[in-house]
């Protein structure tokens, strides 16, 4: 792309966030939306500064609980920088809502009648070049015949346009539910948690992009994990869903050898 044509500009931080990118882990962590910077030209897509914390531009409390956790497991950790309201980097790209007019109620005015120029913008500098760092990630990894697992770490609001949520986490899956299952029967046995199957989401091609495209397409085992955000809005809160995972995780994936 032209220089004179770039969205993000010298300000801008990178699409991507590493950490831990030699770590010898079994374990390989994703955040499609762990963060929730706009680009400085995209002016908030004119949206209040309140509006920019809420669940509706980022996952709230997953960066953090997501760096925590690649520490515990010694494990490469890769970040999307930027706002799920510039570009939603877990849709595929005919996805009606890449980006998204309005979320759940609320109205995005900087994404209303968009050019095919800004669209392609956002797609060029901000969604190719996080899957990118998967796929480099990946390729890596081959060479160095390293095994992967993959981590897909999300979270979610616990009331979505009035509704109340009962789960304090969910596991996520879909033509390969083994790593999910085995997840899945170990959180079941905590103490006081109520664990979605497949809630409060579920994996699919119309939905999802990560999973479909890096895990299931590859052979990877793989899962994806939902956190409510009031439970991880806070450093403990985070600490402790940091420690739960990374005691759990290694032992669901050992069922599975």
């Amino acid at each position: 792309m032209h220089e004179a044509s770039r969205l993000l500009g010298l300000l801008d931080p990178p699409a991507v966030q590493f950490f831990h990118t030699e770590g010898q882990s079994p374990f390989l962590l994703i955040a499609d939306h762990a963060g929730r910077v706009i680009p400085q030209a995209l002016a908030k897509l004119g949206l209040v500064e309140t509006d920019l914390g809420r669940h509706i531009a980022w996952d709230i409390g997953i960066a953090g609980l997501a760096t925590r956790l690649s520490e515990h497991l010694h494990a490469a950790l890769i970040m999307q920088t930027y706002s799920r309201l510039v570009i939603d980097c877990n849709r595929p790209l005919d996805a009606p809502d890449l980006i998204a007019t309005v979320s759940e109620d609320t109205p995005i005015p900087g994404n209303l009648d968009m050019s095919m120029q800004a669209r392609a913008q956002r797609i060029e500098e901000i969604f190719l070049p996080y899957h990118a760092a998967i796929v480099d990630t990946l390729a890596r990894r081959d060479a160095a015949k390293l095994p992967t697992v993959m981590v897909s770490l999300h979270s979610f609001t616990p009331v979505y346009r009035g509704v109340a949520r009962p789960w304090h986490t969910g596991v996520l899956y879909n033509r390969d539910p083994r790593l999910a299952r085995a997840l899945l029967a170990l959180l079941q046995l905590e103490p006081g948690l109520v664990v979605g199957d497949n809630e409060p989401y579920a994996v699919s091609d119309a939905t999802d992009y990560s999973i479909p495209v890096h895990a299931e397409q590859r052979g990877l085992l793989h899962v994806e994990i939902e956190i409510r955000q009031d439970l991880i809005a806070d450093a403990s809160g985070r600490a402790e869903w940091a420690q739960r995972l990374a005691r759990l995780l290694p032992l669901a994936a050992a069922q599975l050898e």
